[in-house]
């Protein structure tokens, strides 16, 4: 159980700011030592860089976020461009430190001849597989799509002092083990704008093999047969949970779909992983696709096997393109 939040800004946020500090403090010695120690990859030195970015970064952003409650603006758009700010140094810094190459095929915005698609709400669909691509998914659409996301988080997110602060200061929704957040999902779902992206991860956490094998299980007992049956042909990605999927469907029916599928990243799912493959030594590749509101199915049903197809598109690509895990 999550710490009240009270309890977790008067004691997160402050060891933020002193974790922060002993990292400058202890940066150039240790930048010195992991830099004659490190290996050729000099993966020590790397890391420490990028750590030393995301300290100073998150604790500008939460500093920020006090400077508008200080001048009561707690519900205010400027808390986007904090985020917008934070995540794109992150991104900057993955890049120069760790290797971090990406390349999307496909429009996310879905450019063509009618000039109403960019002012269309987004549903996006994403894969959920290796360490940041949640954060990858979020620059690209504040940064280069210039979209609003409304993101449906896992709660135990809400330790990051910058994650607890920011985004419960806009609309998202939380999800905890064991519960389900359909009805949050709808409801960020009907107030979208023109310009707001809900981003969904349908599979409900990050790939791993034994989830894979879990989840058919788990639609195998329900008597799920055909979508059993349909997981068990996806190699590479969990069945989707249609719940949360449908309810932001109905909720929006205005809204297009965007669906996600990349490679690179998902034999990183453990801080050994980490460990073992920075710098990145291949580029991270995504796959966007856009389908109108108009050619989304209306019966549940349909939808559901509308979502299985499009999970199966996913998989074709992913299979097309993953390249072999790095030693």
């Amino acid at each position: 159980m999550l710490p009240s939040p009270i309890a977790r800004r008067l004691l997160l946020t402050p060891l933020l700011f002193v974790l922060t500090l002993l990292i400058v403090v202890a940066f150039p010695f240790a930048y010195a030592v992991a830099y004659v120690l490190g290996r050729k990859r000099r993966r020590a030195a790397r890391l420490l860089w990028f750590a030393l970015v995301w300290g100073t970064r998150e604790s500008a952003a939460v500093l920020e976020c006090g400077w508008l409650w200080l001048r009561r603006r707690t519900r205010d758009d400027r808390h986007y461009d904090i985020i917008r700010r934070y995540v794109a140094g992150l991104y900057a810094a993955a890049e120069r430190w760790l290797g971090l190459r990406l390349r999307i095929e496909g429009v996310a915005e879905g450019q063509s001849a009618e000039p109403g698609d960019g002012d269309r709400p987004l549903i996006v669909l994403s894969r959920h597989a290796g360490a940041g691509d949640a954060l990858l998914l979020v620059h690209h659409l504040l940064t280069d799509y210039l979209r609003r996301p409304r993101m449906v988080m896992k709660a135990v997110l809400q330790l990051d002092p910058c994650i607890d602060i920011a985004a419960n200061r806009m609309p998202n929704a939380w999800v905890s083990p064991g519960g389900g957040a359909v009805d949050d999902i709808a409801r960020l779902a009907a107030g979208l704008g023109p310009r707001d992206a809900l981003v969904i991860f349908p599979e409900g956490g990050n790939f791993s093999p034994e989830r894979r094998r879990r989840a058919i299980r788990r639609l195998t007992r329900l008597r799920r047969v055909r979508e059993a049956e349909r997981a068990a042909r996806i190699r590479h990605l969990m069945p989707p949970r249609p719940g949360g999927v449908l309810a932001a469907l109905e909720a929006a029916p205005s809204a297009d779909v965007v669906f996600v599928a990349h490679v690179g990243l998902d034999h990183m799912a453990t801080p050994g992983d980490i460990w073992r493959h920075v710098p990145l030594t291949g580029d991270v590749c995504a796959r966007w696709w856009r389908i109108p509101a108009e050619d989304v199915p209306r019966d549940r049903e349909a939808r559901t096997d509308w979502l299985y197809t499009q999970w199966e598109r996913a998989d074709a690509w992913i299979s097309a393109n993953k390249a072999p895990v790095p030693k």
